[in-house]
């Protein structure tokens, strides 16, 4: 069996059988156990135990259980995989890694379905500290839904009811005699590695285990012994006494969002995160997972110690200071999100925004000053990391090395926004060489490196993601004060575009945000060529007093920015006149051409 990195195994014996228990980290720092499910063994978590323990410093603890990996199996196997067994394993494990403290529990399918049992009954009290509870509900809480959609019945019950039913096929085929035994051992065994890279994008490695065959077999049991019984007869006292978060993948195709609709009844601490990905999100989404695991670890231990936790749970970790932070936390929460151009602007205010709504944040820009405090308020405003580098853009070795410590300090990107860029103003002829290399290099180059180093790690995990690009009014809008920088803007849009038809079948969005005359610092950098000194001067005072007039504020675009890539928008433009603009450039483009010879300030 493949360990993660620096893991030490040990062996715990209860019930008769022995259980392969791995640990990793400081023992001294709080303990988090994860329960693997069906028909997996402890290898499912080795992504997310490293960086739990590499990255978030926790005492992480892995286990087979029972029958699968390197554990002993019950002889006889029928009556050998009840909940009560189970939890009997759990207790010796707990005790034998964590004697004088209690754990962090985190489960995920049947790792989760035998956790909520855990959580749930009075001889565990106090051995958990909490409970993160992946793509398995508790049968108890599932028997009392079907018998409440069952009892009282309504089309949209009805519905739901039928529905799971439906995804829950494969259930009934585990209580065939042995049908699933001789299909996991014989041709489902040797194709499943390659069922989950087809379904559920499972990047390839030393998961699943050889083991995999006979840990299938073993698992069928876990329903046998359990689901029918339980849902017939489903406990009324399921409680919860611990704090409980729950991560919902969007798209599981074996369980319905709508089975945890009335969780609160029995969870009365309960933190609610979503994510848009499959059924196997620790293989698939490790960082976002360790990431959530780590945030809720540490505001339980926060609140143990009696200390402020600083931090929302109920808005997907952050505060809710704004309308947006509500709108956005169940589909922003946790995501890692790397904003560039971030120490002002247009650039702060998206990654405000994104850390209201719960986001990580890497604020980047070429003003080390400006990016921390950035990160720094992005902490205080909900962001449960927040990080500050600083970079040029258009320097391809400096954002290289940028790619390669944020790939290894911090994962891959969720969202990546190309933001910074400079203003140039001037006619043609008046626009040198080095002026076009240097509105190129910033504006074009700076979104091509982006989009390559960044968006390349997006497309090899497989989980999608999304690039955002801010390109301008001046793409589509012809200007003769404006030849270079509309000509860089227009290219970053044609960019997008093209990289949108690119990557659309990777399930990686592109958006091109086009925002228009917004009251940012950008006039206050601008260039303007073909004058001397002080008449640069007077047209950027100018300029700046006419963006404070129309006075339009970044944070409206970065709002735009939020819902571009909750709605996968592919052109965005921002202000009413941006968006005339736009109408006119698809529509009335002779008008349009009429209106470039006017010469409109940056």
């Amino acid at each position: 069996m493949t360990l993660p990195r620096g893991a030490r195994e040990r062996r715990v014996r209860t019930g008769g059988i022995e259980l392969c228990v791995a640990e990793l980290g400081d023992p001294d720092r709080p303990t988090v156990v994860l329960v693997h499910g069906y028909p997996d063994s402890k290898e499912v978590w080795s992504e997310v135990a490293t960086r739990l323990a590499d990255r978030h410093g926790l005492h992480v603890v892995l286990y087979d259980v029972r029958g699968h990996g390197r554990s002993g199996a019950p002889k006889p196997l029928r009556g050998g995989f009840t909940l009560e067994k189970l939890t009997d394993d759990f207790l010796a494990v707990a005790d034998a890694v964590s004697p004088d403290r209690p754990v962090h529990l985190v489960g995920h399918d049947w790792g989760s379905v035998q956790a909520w049992e855990f959580v749930t009954v009075r001889r565990t009290e106090g051995r958990i500290a909490s409970f993160t509870s992946m793509s398995g509900p508790s049968l108890d809480h599932f028997g009392h839904w079907i018998d409440k959609r069952v009892k009282r019945p309504t089309p949209r019950r009805v519905g739901q009811l039928l529905g799971q039913g439906a995804k829950s096929w494969y259930v009934y085929l585990l209580h065939t005699p042995a049908l699933p035994e001789l299909a996991w051992r014989g041709p489902l065994g040797k194709r499943w590695p390659g069922i989950l890279r087809r379904m559920e994008k499972v990047p390839t490695g030393a998961y699943p285990t050889p083991s995999l065959p006979s840990d299938a077999a073993h698992g069928a049991w876990l329903y046998r012994d359990n689901v029918r019984s339980r849902l017939r007869r489903p406990r009324s006292d399921a409680h919860a006494h611990a704090p409980v978060q729950l991560i919902t993948p969007l798209e599981d195709r074996f369980l319905s969002e709508r089975l945890y609709d009335e969780l609160e009844e029995w969870v009365p601490n309960l933190t609610r995160r979503t994510i848009a990905a499959g059924h196997w999100i620790p293989r698939t989404r490790p960082d976002q997972v360790a990431s959530w695991i780590d945030d809720f670890v540490t505001s339980v231990e926060q609140e143990r110690a009696g200390e402020a936790a600083g931090r929302g749970r109920e808005q997907g970790g952050g505060p809710v200071r704004t309308a947006a932070a509500g709108r956005y936390a169940e589909r922003f929460g946790g995501r890692l999100v790397l904003v560039t151009g971030a120490g002002s602007g247009i650039g702060r205010a998206t990654a405000f925004a994104f850390a209201e709504a719960g986001a990580r944040v890497i604020a980047v820009d070429r003003d080390a000053e400006a990016a921390a405090r950035t990160a720094e308020l992005s902490r205080l405003i909900g962001a449960p990391g927040a990080w500050a580098e600083t970079v040029d853009v258009c320097d391809e070795q400096a954002m290289e090395k940028l790619a390669a410590k944020v790939h290894t300090e911090h994962g891959v990107l969720d969202v990546l926004v190309n933001n910074a860029g400079i203003g140039l103003s001037g006619s043609f002829f008046d626009t040198t060489s080095d002026d076009w290399r240097k509105v190129l290099d910033v504006n074009l180059w700076g979104v091509i490196h982006g989009c390559r180093l960044f968006g390349r790690h997006m497309a090899e995990r497989g989980q999608g993601g999304h690039i955002v690009n801010t390109a301008s009014a001046a793409a589509y809008q012809p200007s003769k004060a404006l030849p270079a920088y509309s000509t860089s803007k227009a290219a970053v849009l044609m960019l997008s575009e093209c990289l949108r038809a690119e990557l659309a079948g990777q399930g990686i969005g592109v958006s091109a945000i086009c925002p228009g005359l917004v009251n940012t610092n950008i006039i206050d950098t601008a260039t303007f060529v073909g004058v001397d000194a002080e008449e640069e001067r007077r047209r950027q005072k100018r300029s700046t007093r006419a963006y404070g007039l129309r006075n339009y504020p970044p944070e409206k675009v970065a709002d735009a920015i939020l819902r571009a890539v909750l709605l996968d928008e592919a052109v965005v433009p921002v202000t009413p006149e941006a968006k005339v603009s736009y109408a006119l450039s698809r529509f009335l483009p002779r008008a349009l051409r009429a209106l470039a010879r006017v010469g409109p300030p940056l």
